[in-house]
């Protein structure tokens, strides 16, 4: 016996292979959109500008035997733990007692969207001298503009200018014309020079620590390294940049 197709089943047909295509349209190009949009925190920098100097952020005692140098991202957690819970410690018993010198350079990782911003946020505070401040409350408020929370974070950081104290006006000018990208920049290649691959990362001389660390063995590292390290005559190669730490804002 010969089966026929029953009629209408070619019709009834057409409607389906109609959405397949539809949504393979869509796709498509939902993809090309996705492929050509720019990048989040993309920006344009001037190829005529000089290379900048990587040279962070720096307080301390310029020629005490220790000195102590951070890579930290805005926006990792580990970052915003030692900031809010160690860090104090470390300013007010080594850095503000001259023990140690302190360099905070700014290492931004690719896969976090809002932290250039935070940078920029930052070294935007240092042009009036409150670099300190700022860094502080950036890493406190880190639950509120971090990429999970904000899409567009200039907003709460004008907040955090206007709560500092800072000219906002001119904060704003210089947040929106980028101009210390190149530092960042610059600081971030510092740190894969260094082969950084982790943050927080502290280096205390020669020697490297990678990850979170409390008090209690940052201490131990500091002293352990004074008592092998002869004593400073010079100030470090890179010229400090930032204002001393005194009046910092507390993690709250």
């Amino acid at each position: 016996m010969v089966k026929t197709k029953p009629k209408g089943s070619a019709r009834s047909m057409k409607p389906f292979y109609t959405a397949l295509t539809l949504i393979a349209v869509v796709g498509a190009a939902t993809l090309a959109y996705v492929a050509s949009r720019p990048k989040a925190g993309a920006r344009t920098l001037d190829p005529n500008l000089p290379p900048a100097k990587a040279e962070g952020y720096f307080a301390g005692n310029p020629t005490a035997r220790v000195q102590v140098v951070e890579f930290a991202d805005y926006e990792c957690p580990s970052c915003m733990q030692f900031a809010t819970i160690t860090e104090p410690d470390v300013r007010t018993r080594l850095v503000e007692t001259g023990q140690i010198g302190y360099r905070f350079f700014d290492y931004p990782l690719p896969q976090h969207r809002n932290t250039m911003s935070a940078s920029n946020t930052a070294a935007c505070a240092n042009e009036q001298g409150r670099f300190w401040p700022m860094h502080d409350r950036i890493f406190m408020g880190q639950y509120d503009w971090n990429t999970q929370a904000s899409r567009n974070p200039k907003g709460i950081f004008k907040g955090y200018a206007k709560e500092l104290g800072l000219d906002v006006d001119k904060w704003e000018a210089c947040f929106d014309s980028q101009v210390h990208y190149r530092d960042i920049e610059a600081n971030r290649a510092e740190g894969e020079r260094r082969a950084i691959n982790s943050t927080p990362t502290f280096i205390f001389g020669s020697r490297v620590r990678p990850g979170n660390i409390g008090y209690d063995e940052f201490k131990a590292i500091v002293d352990s390294v004074a008592s092998e390290a002869p004593a400073a005559t010079a100030p470090p190669a890179v010229a400090p940049v930032a204002t001393p730490v005194t009046g910092a804002a507390k993690p709250r």
